[in-house]
């Protein structure tokens, strides 16, 4: 039987997504051993991969908390550059056309607030990834 350290290793190999035969050529073990390790470590192997996904995501996408922080201020910023411009002036229209396009984004990031009780209690998705046009 391996020691303790190779199955570590095929567990994060694994959870990267390596198949069994590149595993087997790095750690010299079995391709029939690493399959039957694998049935035997799955969680191990799929919480890893929960892991790593969530550092990438942190790394990558905006919380839902960052997306809100950062639409508002960009609403903000327009809001006030609208206070100095002169409505008769053509670029404002295009300055009202992105309050708009703001404004909706931030409406579509609104949660509405959920009191439940201790039993009920859950946590929700805030990593979503949502594509805007603007």
């Amino acid at each position: 039987m391996k020691d303790q350290e190779t199955r570590e290793r095929f567990i994060e190999l694994r959870a990267r997504g390596l198949s069994f035969d590149k595993i087997s050529k790095e750690l010299k073990v079995s391709k029939q051993t690493l399959i039957d390790w694998s049935r035997g470590l799955q969680e191990e192997i799929r919480n890893l991969k929960a892991i790593e996904l969530e550092a990438l995501q942190e790394k990558y996408f905006l919380t839902k908390e960052k997306r809100i922080e950062l639409f508002g201020e960009r609403l903000k910023a327009i809001k006030e550059e609208l206070d100095k411009r002169d409505l008769q002036d053509v670029p404002t229209d295009k300055l009202i056309e992105l309050l708009l396009k703001y404004h909706r984004i931030l409406k579509e990031e609104f949660v509405p607030l959920e009191f439940m009780e201790e039993d009920e209690l859950r946590i929700p998705d805030l990593t979503q990834k949502k594509t805007w046009q603007i």
